[in-house]
C-alpha cells in the first residue's frame, strides 16, 4: 500500500481532530492500556529515605533517586516479622512524609483533613497492614491475612484489567475509525460499546486474543508472526464488538494474511518519532506520535477492510458498519432523522422568544424573573432545543449518525430526559434551592462532626440550621456558569474556581470585619492555601457543584412545578424572613466558639517550631 497516502490522510485526520485524539491517547496511558512508555517523565523524582548510624546513634536523609516505597516492602515485612512490625514501618514512613511536608510549602501539610489522612495511608502502606490486620482477626492466622490480601489484590486487579485496560483499545479504535470520515468526534463517544451494551463482550474479545497472544509467546515464529495476524481484532471490535472472539480473531488472520510483513515495515517507519519521543521523556509521543500513528493504522485497516470486502473473504459480511467509512446521502440521512430537521426547520417563535433584558437574564444567567406564560413557551421550546442538540450534528452529516448503526443505540429514559440541566430557574426556585443547600450544609457538617468528635456543635456563624456558604456557592453555579452546563469537565473545574474564590473571599471579609477572628482554618490540610482553602473541600465542591447543576437542582426544580404557585410564594416569604432575622442578630451576636473549626494546640507549637 502506499505509505506516504496513509501518512499524509493520517496527519489531515490529526489536524482536524487534534484534541480528541490526543486525549484518547492521553488516557489509554493513564489506564495503563497503551502508549504506557510515555509518561516517563513523570517517573523521574528522588526519593528521600531515613538512614540509621548506630555506631554514632543519629539518623539522616538520603536521597535514591527512582527508589519509593511500595506496598510490596509493608507485605514483605509482615510476612517476615508480623503484623506488629509491618504497622510501625508505615508509621515510620508516615512520620517521614509529614516531617518532610512540614519543612517544606506549607500547602502540602499532612497533619489534617480527609484528603491528608488518605495520602498518608496509601503513601506509608497503613492501609495493607489494617487490612491484614482486619483479615487475621477473623482468619486467626496473619499468613491467611496475607494469602487473601494477596489473592484479593490479584482479584481486583484482573477485573481492571479485563474490564478497563483490556478494552479501552477498541475505545480508542472506534474514536479514530468515526474521525476517517466526520468532521466531528465528541467525548460522548468513549461510551459507545456502553450505549450499545457490548463493553462485556468487547472485553471478552481482547481476553481470549491476549490468551492467545499469550500462548503463542512460548514459540519462536507465533510471538513475532502472531502479534501481527491478531492485529486487526481491535478495530473489528470497534467496528462489530457483537461478533464471537474467535471469528473476530479469524477475520484478523485471513485479512492480514500476506500482509504481516508489510505491517511490520510501516510500523518500523515510525521509529524515528519515537526517537524523538525518547529523547524527550515520551512527551512528544502524548502530543503528536501516538496519536499520528493511531491515525495512520487506522486508515492502514481500512484500506485492508475494503481488500477484504472486494476478494469476499469468508467473515468480512460481519463488518458491516456501512456509514463508519462513507457519508449516508442527504435523502437517507432526511428519512432517518425526519423529527429533527422538523424540527429545525420552524421558525422561532416570536411570542415565545424572550427579548430585551428579560431575554438578556435567561440566556446568560439562567433565570426566568417572572412565572408567566410566554416564560412557560420558553422554557418548553428550549427544553425540545437540548432534546434535539446532540442530534443535530448526526443530521448534517458532521458525525457518525448513531442511528445509522446496525445495532441500536440505548435512549434515554424518561426520568433523565426529566433532569433537563439547561433549564432555566424562577426567582422562587432559587431562593428554595438556596435555602435546601443551606440546610444540607448544615447537616452535612453537623454530622460530620458529630461522627468524628462525638459532640453536637452547630456549625457556622448563625443560629439556624444552615450555612449560607452552601447555598450561595451552588446558586452562583447555577447562575454564573449556565453557558458551561453543556461541557461537564469546563463546568467541573469552573465550580472548584469559583467556590475556591468565594470561600477565600469569605474567609477574608469575615476575619476582617470581627476584628482578626478566624472561622475556620485548614493548616495542615493537605494542598491548602494560606489555611483558608484546601483540596479536598475544593474537590468536595467541584463534585457537588456537579451534582448541584446536573441533578439535584433540576430535581428540586421539579419538584416546586407540582406545588401551588401562591403556597409556594408564601412560603419562600416566611423562610426568607426567618434567614435574615438570623443574619441580622448574628452580626450583632456572632455564634462565635464551637461552630469555628478549630486546630489542636499540638499542631501549633509543631507548626510554630
Amino acid at each position: 500500500m502506499n505509505r506516504k497516502e496513509l501518512k499524509r490522510q493520517g496527519k489531515r485526520g490529526l489536524k482536524g481532530h487534534y484534541l480528541i485524539f490526543v486525549a484518547a491517547c492521553l488516557i489509554a496511558a493513564f489506564l495503563g492500556s497503551e502508549f504506557k512508555g510515555s509518561l516517563n517523565f513523570s517517573l523521574l523524582r528522588t526519593y528521600e529515605q531515613i538512614v540509621e548510624d548506630p555506631s554514632k546513634n543519629i539518623q539522616f536523609i538520603v536521597s535514591v533517586p527512582g527508589q519509593a516505597v511500595t506496598w510490596e516492602n509493608v507485605l514483605m515485612q509482615i510476612m517476615q516479622t508480623d503484623t506488629q512490625a509491618g504497622r510501625e514501618f508505615s508509621e515510620q514512613l508516615k512520620q517521614e512524609a509529614i516531617a518532610r511536608a512540614k519543612e517544606g510549602n506549607p500547602m502540602f501539610g499532612r497533619t489534617r483533613g480527609v484528603l491528608s489522612n488518605i495520602v498518608n495511608q496509601v503513601s506509608s502502606g497503613s492501609i495493607i497492614v489494617t487490612a491484614v490486620a482486619a483479615i487475621a482477626s477473623v482468619t486467626g492466622s496473619e499468613s491467611i491475612g496475607v494469602a487473601i490480601l494477596i489473592l484479593a489484590g490479584a482479584a481486583v486487579f484482573f477485573l481492571y484489567w479485563f474490564f478497563i485496560q483490556n478494552v479501552f483499545p477498541v475505545v480508542v479504535r472506534r474514536i479514530f475509525l468515526e474521525g476517517l470520515a466526520y468532521h466531528q468526534v465528541t467525548a460522548q463517544r468513549f461510551l459507545f460499546l456502553l450505549r450499545i451494551k457490548k463493553w462485556a463482550k468487547a472485553s471478552w474479545m481482547m481476553f481470549v486474543t491476549s490468551v492467545f497472544l499469550f500462548l503463542w509467546s512460548f514459540t519462536i515464529a507465533g510471538a513475532f508472526i502472531k502479534r501481527y495476524s491478531y492485529f486487526l481484532v481491535p478495530y473489528i471490535a470497534a467496528e462489530n464488538p457483537d461478533m464471537r472472539a474467535c471469528d473476530a480473531i479469524t477475520l484478523s488472520r485471513k485479512m492480514m494474511k500476506g500482509h504481516k510483513w508489510e505491517c511490520f515495515v510501516f510500523e518500523m517507519t515510525f521509529f524515528g518519532w519515537y526517537i524523538l519521543g525518547a529523547l524527550t521523556l515520551g512527551i512528544f509521543n502524548i502530543f503528536f506520535t501516538n496519536p499520528y500513528k493511531t491515525a495512520v493504522m487506522t486508515g492502514y485497516y481500512a484500506r485492508l477492510r475494503e481488500k477484504a470486502i472486494a476478494e469476499g473473504i469468508e467473515g468480512a459480511e460481519s463488518l458491516n458498519d456501512k456509514y463508519l467509512y462513507e457519508k449516508p446521502d442527504d435523502a437517507f440521512l432526511r428519512e432517518k432523522y425526519a423529527d429533527v430537521i422538523e424540527i429545525t426547520k420552524q421558525p422561532p417563535d416570536p411570542d415565545g422568544d424572550l427579548t430585551g433584558w428579560r431575554g438578556f437574564i435567561a440566556r446568560n444567567f439562567g433565570i426566568l424573573l417572572f412565572s408567566r406564560a410566554q416564560e412557560k413557551e420558553y422554557e418548553r421550546a428550549e427544553a425540545e432545543h437540548i432534546r434535539i442538540h446532540e442530534l443535530i450534528d448526526d443530521m448534517q452529516g458532521l458525525a457518525y449518525p448513531a442511528r445509522l448503526y446496525p445495532m441500536p443505540e440505548e435512549n434515554r429514559r424518561k426520568f433523565v430526559q426529566s433532569l433537563n440541566y439547561m433549564r432555566h430557574y424562577t426567582v422562587w426556585s432559587l431562593l428554595i434551592i438556596f435555602l435546601s443547600l443551606a440546610c444540607f450544609g448544615w447537616v452535612w457538617e453537623v454530622s460530620l462532626h458529630l461522627i468524628t468528635n462525638g459532640e453536637f456543635v452547630n456549625r457556622g456563624v448563625l443560629y439556624g440550621p444552615w450555612l449560607p456558604i452552601y447555598g450561595t456557592g451552588s446558586v452562583m453555579i447555577l447562575m454564573l456558569l449556565t453557558r458551561l452546563r453543556r461541557r461537564p469537565v469546563l463546568e467541573f473545574s469552573a465550580a472548584i474556581i469559583l467556590c475556591g474564590f468565594l470561600e477565600y473571599m469569605t474567609s477574608v471579609m469575615m476575619e476582617w470585619t470581627s476584628g482578626g477572628m478566624k472561622w475556620w482554618d485548614y493548616s495542615g490540610y493537605f494542598l491548602n492555601l494560606h489555611g483558608r482553602i484546601c483540596a479536598e473541600g475544593l474537590l468536595v465542591f467541584g463534585i457537588g457543584g456537579i451534582a448541584v447543576v446536573y441533578v439535584i437542582a433540576p430535581l428540586i426544580d421539579n419538584t416546586l412545578k407540582n406545588v401551588n404557585e401562591k403556597v409556594l410564594k408564601m412560603a419562600c416569604v416566611i423562610l426568607a424572613s426567618v434567614f435574615i432575622a438570623d443574619l441580622v442578630y448574628a452580626q450583632i451576636h456572632p455564634n462565635a466558639g464551637e461552630g469555628i473549626t478549630h486546630v489542636a494546640q499540638t499542631d501549633i507549637k509543631v507548626q510554630s517550631q
